[in-house]
């Protein structure tokens, strides 16, 4: 039980970002936070921090262990929630907002499962890419992607994170040729996500210095990332989009995914509900049947 309490402390300090931060969510000081890493990371004689006087993140090693304890403690903790809708009918209904295209193809089918098993639970799904206020809008509970914003009065909890890729259709790397670097892609033509008149822009993880980052030369914006994939495998430029997304077109031979040397940017999917000090246990199965039911990198 010990060990086991090393890691959700652990795993809370990767998701919080950080020492002071987890400590706050777990009702402990930031001493006995720190301790319980020191005696983790001894008993498994790996370093899984870097520290500075500000902030901690994940060493490579640390990744590894976050990314299978997270999925453990998901685990866990569907069993748990198993075991006591086995005690207590799981009944009532839940409001749930999520991104269209990512919430009708990866959340969704969850969900689905989870109604066949409990027949008294009522799910609202509501698809929207726009955030929510979960408070004023009536929501017990939202999926989003990304980074989050500063909402106080909310809880979190990573589910799931997606990798992205530049793709394009064969005819147009026949045509314009593939990039090999980033900065080639200043080069191509491309089919942007753009929302509200903001172009989303092209991130590319460069090791421990920041991201690389473009904005894309393009004449083709659109707000829906189906129709941008679309738009790839007609041949109208490069694309950046979810692997998870691609993957069968890519299957197919409709797509082919360029710059497979540079690690794709990994977006964050969280599930995020209104604080509250007792999770009703619908909204505990329905954000632990996410976590175990969704790929933990999807790509």
């Amino acid at each position: 039980m010990e060990h086991l309490n090393g890691i959700s402390v652990f795993v809370e300090v990767a998701e919080a970002g950080g020492f002071s931060a987890a400590a706050e969510r777990l009702n402990l000081s930031r001493s006995a936070v720190g301790k319980t890493i020191a005696h983790l990371e001894e008993r498994l004689a790996t370093r899984l921090f870097h520290r500075t006087t500000r902030a901690q993140s994940l060493t490579d090693e640390g990744q590894l262990f976050y990314e299978s304890c997270q999925k453990a403690l998901g685990e866990i903790r569907t069993a748990e929630a198993l075991l006591e809708s086995g005690k207590q009918e799981i009944r009532g209904r839940l409001r749930i907002s999520m991104p269209v295209l990512f919430g009708r193809q990866c959340v969704a089918p969850v969900f689905r499962d989870l109604v066949r098993i409990h027949p008294r639970l009522e799910l609202e799904l509501s698809f929207n890419d726009r955030v929510v206020d979960l408070l004023d809008d009536g929501f017990d509970l939202a999926i989003r992607n990304n980074v989050l914003g500063n909402d106080s009065g909310l809880m979190t909890r990573v589910i799931a994170e997606q990798r992205m890729t530049v793709c394009a259709s064969p005819a147009y790397l026949a045509a314009s040729g593939a990039p090999q670097t980033v900065a080639d892609l200043a080069d191509h033509d491309a089919v942007v996500y753009c929302r509200a008149g903001q172009q989303r822009p092209w991130s590319f993880p460069a090791g421990g210095s920041a991201a690389d980052t473009i904005l894309p030369k393009t004449r083709l914006r659109l707000d829906d990332l189906a129709a941008i994939a679309d738009a790839a495998a007609e041949g109208l430029g490069l694309a950046w989009l979810p692997c998870w997304l691609v993957r069968e077109r890519v299957q197919r031979g409709e797509l082919v995914r360029v710059l497979t040397d540079r690690p794709g940017l990994v977006f964050k999917v969280h599930a995020v509900w209104p604080q509250t000090r007792h999770l009703l246990p619908k909204l505990r199965l329905a954000i632990d049947a996410l976590a175990a039911g969704l790929p933990r990198i999807m790509e």
